[in-house]
């Protein structure tokens, strides 16, 4: 198959601490900081169950992802595999959506520092701080790739460390009694106020949307493939650390949260990390951490608005967007590409304008829909491709997915369970609604626009 020499145009200037810290970073957004507080009141402790299974799915998600990447470090990733193994509709269709899952999150996002700018400046417009941030986030993505992935490597680094600190001192709380005139708090609150399942295994099921959510990003290292420096060696080393950073970052200090503060006690409009830092009672803690939250939701739009221009570039390279999303300036970005997606992020302003109290949960339902089709895609295409390949070239296969083909099945059925129980829920059910639509307006456009037989022209001039 002959290579797209415009991977060229993008700079491989992302070292292996880049995308490690990156695909982490995406992920430890407002899902955790401020949609676990929702998620909590769902589920109550039995929220870690949840966090532990959807953790151990996306690891099966992204070991058959790296399985393909390492094999084939391309720009564009999942959406060039569906396209070369599944069909070129499928490519189309999985490119598209994930600029689209991407532009639903950073909505998310924006939306979250509105929020969280109102610990400092109550009754303030949420709408004109969605706008600063979407306008500081925009003019960041210009920098070079290498200048980015610096920027958002400490972004990464100031939540990671946040949360560390918080897990350390919550221990010396739970288990010493630090902070708490030496009475040890102890995990009492984990199964008191209703038990360890308050609202039984309906309220965990009911979870697994803004669970999903949170996870939303750890894909992203795949789409970094094409600005990676030695990509199979660092692709390979992100995807093995991806459980335990799971394990470590959202269910250890989840655990210590709703051991220092009853899980009925927070609400769905505060950071539970904030929450938990004043119970501590650290002079000026809640305002540093509300700043490091603001980051984190600052950080995962700096990585949302870096995913879509790559992919309209991508796409732009297959002939399915705009020619002019092709270009890149001097420092490799693709600017009209990240233009237009910080364009049509406006309407989340306008959402937070317009209908403030609901944007956040429509938003993320919607992303979560688009994310399953992206990981659905992701284990498909794997499956696919392992099917076709020869006895030879299994063997030959230098990272693969383990327990194939079962963790593989397993992974889509849960998948479709999670995508039935969105229908479970007046907010969340929005995305039943919008994301069939945009997947059939998708086909709609692929067909009307002529793009199959431009994907058979262009399939028989690779071969000569």
């Amino acid at each position: 198959m002959k290579k797209n020499s415009d991977d060229s145009l993008l700079q491989r200037g992302l070292e292996q601490r880049h995308i490690t810290l990156m695909s982490l970073g995406a992920a430890i957004g407002v899902g955790l900081f401020l949609g676990s507080s929702s998620a909590i009141k769902l589920a109550g402790p039995g929220i870690l169950l949840a966090y532990t299974v959807g953790g151990i799915i996306i690891y099966f998600i992204m070991r058959a992802l790296g399985e393909m990447a390492v094999k084939n470090p391309v720009a564009g990733s999942f959406s060039r595999y569906a396209r070369e193994t599944i069909s070129p509709l499928a490519g189309f269709i999985t490119g598209w959506n994930y600029w689209f899952l991407w532009i639903a999150t950073c909505m998310a996002e924006i939306t979250a520092v509105g929020i969280y700018m109102q610990f400092w400046y109550p009754g303030t417009p949420e709408w004109a701080w969605a706008l600063g941030a979407l306008i500081l986030m925009t003019l960041i993505n210009f920098l070079a790739v290498k200048a980015y992935g610096e920027l958002e490597f400490w972004f990464s680094l100031i939540k990671i460390v946040t949360i560390i600190l918080m897990i350390v001192i919550g221990l010396g709380m739970i288990i010493f009694g630090i902070g708490n005139g030496g009475h040890a708090l102890g995990f009492s609150n984990l199964y008191k106020n209703g038990g360890f399942f308050p609202h039984g295994l309906k309220g965990v099921l009911l979870s697994f949307q803004m669970v999903m959510f949170a996870y939303l990003g750890v894909e992203m290292l795949g789409v970094t493939a094409g600005e990676v420096k030695n990509p199979k060696k660092a692709i390979r080393k992100a995807i093995d650390t991806v459980f335990w950073r799971i394990l470590i970052f959202y269910v250890f200090s989840l655990t210590v949260i709703m051991s220092i503060y009853p899980w009925d006690e927070i609400t769905a409009r505060n950071s539970p990390f904030v929450l938990t830092f004043e119970k501590i009672g650290i002079p000026g803690a809640a305002g540093i951490i509300q700043f490091v939250v603001l980051t984190a939701a600052l950080s995962s739009c700096n990585s949302g608005i870096f995913s879509t221009g790559r992919m309209l570039f991508n796409l732009a390279q297959q002939g399915e967007s705009p020619k002019g999303f092709k270009r890149t300036n001097k420092g490799g970005v693709p600017g009209l590409a990240v233009i237009v997606s910080s364009a049509v992020l406006l309407i989340g302003v306008y959402l937070n304008y317009s209908l403030s109290k609901h944007v956040f949960s429509y938003v993320t339902s919607i992303a979560t829909f688009g994310a399953i089709w992206t990981w659905g895609t992701i284990l498909v295409t794997q499956m696919v491709s392992r099917h076709r390949m020869s006895a030879e070239e299994k063997k030959m296969l230098q990272y693969k997915m383990p327990f194939y083909p079962y963790s593989s099945y397993i992974s889509l059925a849960f998948l479709l369970l999670v995508t039935i129980l969105l229908g479970f829920s007046k907010d969340t059910r929005i995305a039943l609604i919008i994301g069939p639509l945009w997947i059939g307006l998708l086909v709609v456009i692929y067909y009307a626009a002529g793009l199959k037989n431009r994907s058979y022209q262009a399939a028989a001039s690779a071969e000569k």
